[in-house]
Formats: C-alpha cells, sequence, structure tokens
C-alpha cells in the first residue's frame, strides 16, 4: 500500500511539471505577443542613461580610454571632456574606421556612452553614425577639468 502511495504521488508531480513544461512556451508566446501589442515609445538618451545608474568619475581619469563599439572594435579614444553652452557634456573622441589609428575628433554625447572597466563603450551610437559626425572644432563648448568629476552610466557584460 505504501509503494502505491509513493508511485500516485511521484506519477502526480511528474505530469505536474510535463504540464508545466508544454504550458511554457504558450505563456512565453503570450508575453511577447503582449510586447508587441504595446506602442513602443522612443525614450530620451538621459532616460536611458539615467536607467544605467550614472557614477560619478574623475574627467582626468576618462582621458585616453578607449571608444569600442557593439562588437568590441576600437572607435577610437577619449581626448577631452567638453560641456556645450546648452550645458551637456560631449567626450571628443578621435574617430576612424583603422581601429582608431589618424582619427578626426568627433564630439560624443555622454548619454549615449557607458564605462566598463578601462574602456567606454558607445552603447547607444552604431559605428556608421561615427562616419556621419562632422569633425568636432573647438569654439563655443568649454573644456572641462581633469581634477573635476562628472556623471558616466555603467555598462555590463
Amino acid at each position: 500500500m505504501r509503494r502505491l502511495a509513493i508511485g500516485i504521488a511521484v506519477f502526480a508531480s511528474v505530469s505536474a511539471v510535463t504540464i508545466t513544461a508544454r504550458a511554457a512556451p504558450v505563456v512565453f508566446a503570450q508575453q511577447q505577443q503582449q510586447a508587441q501589442e504595446k506602442p513602443d515609445e522612443e525614450e530620451s538618451p538621459e532616460a536611458k542613461m539615467a536607467k544605467r545608474f550614472p557614477q560619478k568619475v574623475r574627467v582626468g581619469h576618462l582621458i585616453g580610454l578607449p571608444l569600442l563599439d557593439e562588437n568590441d572594435v576600437t572607435l577610437g579614444h577619449i581626448q577631452k571632456v567638453v560641456r556645450s553652452p546648452e550645458g551637456k557634456i560631449k567626450l571628443i573622441v578621435s574617430y576612424s574606421k583603422w581601429f582608431g589609428w589618424f582619427g578626426h575628433p568627433v564630439a560624443v554625447p555622454i548619454e549615449v556612452v557607458a564605462i566598463l572597466a578601462l574602456q567606454v563603450d558607445a552603447v547607444d551610437m552604431p559605428r556608421e553614425d561615427f562616419a556621419a559626425e562632422p569633425t568636432w572644432t573647438p569654439g563655443k563648448d568649454t573644456v572641462i577639468g581633469d581634477d573635476e568629476t562628472i556623471r558616466i552610466a555603467l555598462a555590463r557584460r
């Protein structure tokens, strides 16, 4: 009698696992469909940056770091950090198609990058956008000193 009770309990638990495993793809498909039905609201770069837990960093620590694309290919190196008259912070990167060598300076908004150890990743700016950016020239932007502190988003793998 005891064997029969254990056998029924095992059969019931195996059946429940089988039913759950078969129902999981259906639930997942329903969740995907609901996500697709919601209208895509484009978030501002500032809102995306806020979700990446921006942390304080000394500007001097950013100078010289490589800027990488989504495939971990070097786009250039950070030359300086500037603030526009509107108060927006930009990284001046020596962009080049050839791994950052022989590049021209390009202004990259701080909102589209994230720091990951000793490199900076372009998370919201594809490689094609770098090629389309005009060459940065000093003018109205003011250079931020090496001892000043700014906030930059965190990246993770």
